[in-house]
C-alpha cells in the first residue's frame, strides 16, 4: 500500500507550491529535501536581527496578478523595489541601464542624446549578433559594454562574453528614462519576515524529511507513493548516464558588520570590473528596511561547478542543451513522475514562473486524479 499521494522531491519554491496545491484538495504528501532546511535557494536566516537571505538576493516580481494574489495569500509582501548599483574601479552607476546611467557615462541628459551616442558606438558590430559581447554593444554600445557587462558576466560565466551565446544578455533592461527601478513588473516585494514564512506556510500540514538525497534510494521513496514530482536535476535521476549537465555555481561569504548601520546604502552593489573576485555585496537590512544598529554583508564568488556543490545558473550551449533533450526525451516516459523546477527543466526561471509553473503542473496532475 502507498503510503502517500505525492512524493514531492525537494521543498524550494516549485515543490512547496505543487505540495501546497495537493494538500488543498485533499492529498497526503511527504517533501524529502537533501539540505538541512527547507526553502531551496529562497531560504533565510536571521543573523543580528537581519534576515539574511542564504543563497543570494531574491526579490518576488510579476506582471501576474494571480500569481501575485497566490503568494499574498500565505504573507505580505513588503513592497521592496530593486534599485541597484554597478561600482566599476570606484565610478558608481545606476542600474538598470537607463537615462541615470546615461548621464554618468556620457553627461547626456536626454533621451535623443543618449540614443545618439548609442547609435554611433553600436556600429561597431554589423549584421545579426553572434555572441553575447555581440549583442551587448548592439544593446547599450561599447563603453557601457566595456565598463558594466564584460568583467560581471566574464566572472559570473567564467568564459570571454565572445565566447557566451547572446540571448542571455537579452533579459538586460535598457530604458531612455530617469527610471531606476530594475523590473518592469507592478508586482515587487520580498515576503515580510523573509522566505521562510512563505514556504513554512505553504508546506504546513506535509510531512517533511530532511538531509535525504532521494537519488540514492529512490527504489524505496517511489514505493511510498503514488505520485513522484521531482525538482532536482534531470542527469542525476539518470545516473548521469548521457554525461553531467554544467552548472555555475556561486560561493557566499557573509559577514557581520557590528555598531555599523549602514555599509554600503542599497541592497545590492554589482562589481563589474574583472579584476574584483566577487559579483557583487549584498547589505541584506535593505531588503526588509531595517534600522538595527549593525548591518550584515554577503559577497557572491562565481565559480565553476562541481559534484557536491549547488548547482546554481545552467550552462545552456549547444552541448549541455543537447545532453538535456536526450534526458528530456526518458522524462516524458515517466508515466508516475512530473519534473519541474530550473534544475529539472535544466533552465532558468524567475520566482514567479516557478510559482506559475507548480500552480498548472498542479492542477493539471489533481484535475487527473478526481
Amino acid at each position: 500500500m502507498k503510503q502517500y499521494d505525492y512524493l514531492i522531491v525537494g521543498s524550494g519554491l516549485y515543490g512547496s507550491v505543487f505540495a501546497r496545491q495537493a494538500m488543498d484538495r485533499g492529498k497526503s504528501v511527504l517533501v524529502l529535501e537533501r539540505r538541512g532546511h527547507v526553502g531551496g535557494n529562497v531560504s533565510c536566516a536571521e543573523i543580528e536581527g537581519v534576515t539574511v537571505h542564504l543563497h543570494g538576493a531574491h526579490i518576488f516580481h510579476t506582471r501576474m496578478k494571480e500569481v501575485w494574489d497566490y503568494v499574498n495569500r500565505f504573507v505580505r509582501f513588503n513592497g521592496f523595489i530593486n534599485t541597484p548599483l554597478a561600482n566599476y574601479k570606484g565610478e558608481v552607476y545606476h542600474l538598470p541601464f537607463n537615462m541615470n546611467t546615461f548621464h554618468e557615462m556620457w553627461g547626456v541628459t536626454t533621451p535623443e542624446e543618449a540614443r545618439a551616442v548609442i547609435a554611433r558606438q553600436c556600429a561597431a558590430v554589423t549584421g545579426e549578433p553572434k555572441n553575447l559581447e555581440e549583442q551587448a554593444i548592439r544593446l547599450v554600445g561599447t563603453d557601457i559594454y566595456e565598463k558594466l557587462v564584460k568583467g560581471y558576466t566574464e566572472k559570473q560565466w567564467g568564459r570571454p562574453c565572445a565566447a557566451l551565446p547572446p540571448f542571455i544578455i537579452k533579459r538586460l533592461p535598457v530604458r531612455f528614462t530617469y527610471d531606476n527601478n530594475y523590473f518592469n513588473d507592478p508586482y515587487q516585494g520580498i515576503p515580510e519576515g523573509g522566505y521562510n514564512a512563505l514556504i513554512d506556510r505553504l508546506l504546513q500540514g506535509a510531512d517533511v524529511i530532511l538531509n535525504e538525497d532521494y537519488n540514492r534510494n529512490r527504489e524505496k521513496w517511489n514505493a511510498m507513493a503514488h505520485t513522484v514530482v521531482y525538482t532536482g536535476t534531470l542527469d542525476s535521476f539518470y545516473d548521469h548516464r548521457f554525461g553531467a549537465l554544467e552548472y555555475r555555481s556561486l560561493r557566499f561569504e557573509t559577514e557581520v558588520l557590528k555598531n555599523v548601520a549602514r555599509f554600503q546604502g542599497a541592497a545590492v552593489v554589482n562589481y563589474t570590473d574583472r579584476e574584483t573576485p566577487f559579483t557583487r555585496i549584498i547589505e541584506h537590512k535593505h531588503f526588509a528596511f531595517g534600522t538595527q544598529p549593525s548591518t550584515v554583508i554577503t559577497r557572491e564568488y562565481p565559480a565553476a561547478w562541481k559534484e557536491g556543490m549547488e548547482p546554481y545558473y545552467p550552462v545552456n550551449d549547444d552541448r549541455n542543451t543537447e545532453i538535456y533533450a536526450r534526458y528530456a526525451a526518458l522524462a516524458v516516459k515517466e508515466p508516475r513522475v512530473i519534473f519541474g523546477g530550473r534544475l529539472a527543466e535544466y533552465r532558468y526561471f524567475d520566482m514567479d514562473q516557478v510559482v506559475a509553473a507548480a500552480l498548472a503542473a498542479s492542477d493539471a496532475s489533481l484535475k487527473g486524479k478526481e
